[in-house]
């Protein structure tokens, strides 16, 4: 196919993909490295959450004041069904960063197993997982698959093909998967919460880019609730928001 389209011959293209594989070889120990430190900072995260759930709980006391005092006395009432709201948009978080994963990890999995790379399913769900880094995570998710695709095949278009994969399903969870299934749950418009992710990112790494999605969306109910912060719930917020 590429002696017709480019008039590369055969044997050059098995240099290209003999050079190709050198090179992945020397940098597969690097993939590796990179990859296990991407889980354990996963794996990292996943213990943060119970933690600061509990340690949310064993200092409730405390919060309960600071909400007595951020809101009139007539608005009291209101408190207890904030905290409720509160409890359920941090499980809309958890419920939807689930999804992401799950949906992401199926497309790319399907992906490469219309491309015929082996292991398809491994790689599309480790790489859904990674996804949770932004830029970097889809980087070290794809080097594995686009590697297998080099080794496997005899023609530089299967990578090709896995780089144009990661590339449309990265594109979906970015404008549809990620809008669906968390920031609309927690009623944060997507500009909004890519910005904290960012500013997470910056602040406390890996953990401060998952964790600062759900502080957002708690600190967009309490805007919700007091009526001078109407200014930062209409910031905060969707169409579909409480304003």
């Amino acid at each position: 196919m590429l002696i017709d389209v480019f008039g590369i011959s055969k044997d050059k293209q098995k240099e290209m993909i003999s050079k190709m594989s050198d090179q992945s070889g020397g940098n597969m120990l690097t993939v590796i490295r990179n990859t296990i430190s991407a889980s354990a900072f996963s794996a990292v995260l996943f213990l943060l959450i119970p933690v600061y759930a509990v340690l949310i709980l064993y200092y409730r006391s405390y919060w309960m004041k600071i909400l007595y005092r951020l809101f009139p006395n007539e608005r009291n009432e209101s408190i207890l069904e904030l905290i409720s709201l509160t409890i359920q948009a941090y499980y809309n978080f958890i419920k939807g960063m689930a999804i992401v994963y799950l949906v992401v990890g199926t497309l790319n999995s399907v992906g490469l197993l219309l491309l015929g790379v082996p292991h398809a399913i491994l790689f599309g769900f480790i790489a859904s997982v990674l996804t949770f880094i932004p830029y970097v995570g889809i980087i070290v998710g794809s080097l594995l698959p686009i590697t297998m695709a080099w080794i496997t095949y005899d023609s530089v278009w299967y990578p090709v093909g896995v780089v144009a994969i990661f590339t449309f399903v990265q594109y979906l969870e970015a404008n549809v998967i990620f809008p669906l299934a968390v920031s609309n749950r927690l009623h944060v418009n997507t500009l909004v919460m890519l910005q904290v992710i960012f500013v997470g990112g910056v602040l406390w790494g890996v953990a401060g880019m998952i964790l600062f999605v759900p502080f957002v969306g708690i600190l967009k109910l309490v805007a919700d609730y007091n009526p001078k912060w109407k200014t930062l719930s209409m910031i905060l917020g969707t169409d579909n928001g409480k304003l």
